[in-house]
């Protein structure tokens, strides 16, 4: 009986052991990191970015090298070797071909001529952009070689990856792509206008940039829990409903501390909207009147918050546009202008005679600001013939905004004028002349009052007389001698003087000549020659350049801190691209560091 009884002790001790070692408990994920302290506003209490880290949130500047092909000797067969490596490579893979510069069909030879130049190539993708999106990319010519222009070139299609622009193995992933023909901004440089101050190692590809695949948004939630991130995910889902078009939920939970966010179709060329939008939403969606009231407080308490209470009040939407229309008259500038930026994105009409009256007479950079909303707003008259008002302004930049503000609107006081599929001519009704020449989106040259037309008399000589150009002071017409390179017969013309003939003549494709055509030229060597045209004194007014945005969106990125890594907030790298990555070296610190390159010309 004893043997037994010890024997069943043996039996159950062996038991228990065993169940305790084949049933561990698993480590939760709150025991191992810890909660993210979160510094939050007052102003921003209740929201999503209150509670949770918006991952993806930031611009990703991408880069790459390419191939720029098309140039007439003022190119460079000297590069670097791994730069000479990697282009070899690329094109090989996208079996790219010239039949110019390679006739016998290969490309081992391609880079041994002054008629292509290594190039680097710039971009900005914005937060959560989606497969397909368009952007601008900047090129200038690589450090090493000797090129001495790239304008009328073509980019070859080439790769772009986010952080250090790298040779090797190790380059991440390519998120995006670039190619086409690159123009010049006749306005790149410091220097005064006047002389021929153009930097022709830097030009700009309008649209050239296309997102490979999506740029994924997600939140992590600063404490981890499945009750609050369903909690958060509901409200998303309930301010941002799936659209007609739209696979998945705007929010999904992934687990007790992420969830992964989709942007939604209607987002899709806003998507940086989208993510302040998500920042600032609620996670309570139920009582709006009562928290705009809180935020109207908190603002007026801290006018410095004007930014955050403007997102905050568009999460909420219209509901809460009662509560903001009390500050459009508000004496303080920042509660005032945050609630007119609210009530014009949320379509408030109320807010349109107060935008206009500051358009009119508030500080410079309010004027700039309230055109910007008015030309968001829905279909309005009021808002068309206010505008057209300043498109004469004294203050050239409000000139600039109330153009962009009416075009947008598709005013009739903008006409449009396709030319050759590459870029459009836009007249505009003013009194005041000028040339104004676009550096982002779609290209595009406007011209301010069409009744513009060349002084005379006149006698250009462009391009060391490829293109000539004459005029008498009592002929209304100019005759224009053409000849696209030595080798073609040129072409003798006689057209009209009006400045929007001339353009549309540059423009339009050669052939027969006839009404319809005209000398073929591209967008950049339009701008150059009517540039060389004003430079002369035959176009009178003003002759401007968009702001270069592209560049200064660059150089913001590349300011901003170098992103730290915490143990307990480790990043995930297919959201982090723009997150995880060292600060690059900026273009201008690569060519000031001049570093030693192998001469690679064949010999």
């Amino acid at each position: 009986m004893r043997k037994l009884l010890t024997m069943l002790m043996i039996v159950a001790s062996s038991s228990c052991s065993n169940i305790e070692k084949a049933n561990p408990q698993p480590k939760s994920t709150f025991a191992q990191r810890p909660p993210i302290e979160m510094d939050v506003d007052p102003i921003m209490r209740g929201t999503i970015a209150g509670e949770a880290v918006l991952l993806g949130f930031n611009d990703t500047v991408v880069r790459g090298y390419g191939l720029v092909v098309g140039l007439k000797g003022t190119g460079s067969r000297a590069m670097p070797v791994e730069v000479r490596a990697l282009l070899l490579r690329e094109i090989g893979q996208r079996k790219q071909y010239d039949p110019l510069l390679s006739p016998n069909g290969s490309n081992a030879r391609l880079l041994d001529t002054d008629d292509v130049s290594a190039v680097i190539i710039e971009g900005i993708i914005p937060p959560g952009a989606v497969a397909g999106t368009r952007f601008d990319v900047r090129v200038f010519a690589a450090p090493g070689t000797s090129t001495t222009s790239i304008e009328g070139g073509r980019l070859w299609m080439t790769d772009l990856r986010p952080g250090v622009l790298m040779t090797g193995a190790q380059q991440p992933f390519a998120i995006a792509e670039a190619g086409g023909p690159i123009f010049i901004n006749p306005f790149s440089t410091s220097v005064a206008a006047g002389a021929d101050a153009v930097d022709r190692l830097s030009g700009r590809i309008l649209d050239g940039g296309t997102v490979l695949k999506d740029r994924p948004l997600k939140l992590r939630l600063a404490t981890p829990s499945h009750n609050r991130s369903r909690t958060i995910q509901s409200a998303i889902n309930g301010l941002f409903p799936r659209e007609s078009d739209q696979k998945n939920d705007t929010a999904r939970g992934k687990s007790d501390e992420m969830i992964e966010l989709t942007v939604p179709p209607s987002f899709s060329e806003r998507t940086g909207d989208f993510a302040q939008l998500i920042r600032h939403s609620p996670i309570d969606i139920g009582a709006t009147e009562q928290t705009a009231n809180n935020i109207r407080r908190s603002l007026l308490a801290n006018p410095g918050a004007a930014e955050a209470a403007a997102w905050r009040w568009q999460a909420l939407g219209k509901k809460c546009i009662p509560v903001i229309q009390e500050l459009y008259t508000n004496p303080e500038d920042q509660p005032r202008m945050a609630a007119l930026e609210a009530g014009a994105k949320l379509n408030d009409p109320l807010a349109v005679p107060p935008l206009l009256e500051m358009v009119k007479s508030g500080p410079k950079e309010n004027r700039q600001a309230a055109i910007r909303l008015l030309a968001k707003m829905d279909s309005n008259p009021t808002i068309d013939l206010g505008v057209r008002n300043f498109i004469d302004d004294r203050d050239i930049d409000v000139r600039f905004a109330a153009y962009e503000c009416l075009r947008r609107r598709r005013d009739s006081s903008v006409r449009v004028m396709p030319l050759n599929g590459r870029f459009k001519l836009e007249i505009v009704d003013a009194k005041k002349p000028m040339i104004y020449l676009t550096q982002t989106g779609d290209p595009r040259i406007v011209i301010f009052g069409d009744s513009s037309e060349l002084l005379r008399p006149m006698t250009a000589n462009i391009w060391n007389g490829r293109l000539l150009m004459r005029g008498e002071l009592d002929d209304p017409n100019v005759q224009v001698f053409y000849r696209p390179n030595a080798a073609n017969n040129p072409t003798i013309d006689n057209i009209s003087a009006r400045l929007s003939t001339v353009v549309a003549f540059m423009a339009r494709p050669a052939g027969p000549r006839s009404a319809d055509t005209g000398i073929g030229l591209s967008y950049s060597e339009t701008i150059n020659a009517l540039h060389s045209l004003w430079n002369s004194g035959y176009i009178a007014g003003d002759f401007k350049g968009e702001q270069d945005r592209l560049l200064a969106s660059i150089v913001k990125e590349e300011s901003r801190a170098e992103p730290k890594e915490r143990p307990e907030f480790p990043m995930e790298s297919e959201v982090t691209d723009s997150l995880t990555t060292r600060a690059p070296q900026t273009p201008a610190a690569q060519l000031d560091s001049k570093p030693k390159i192998s001469d690679t010309v064949p010999r």
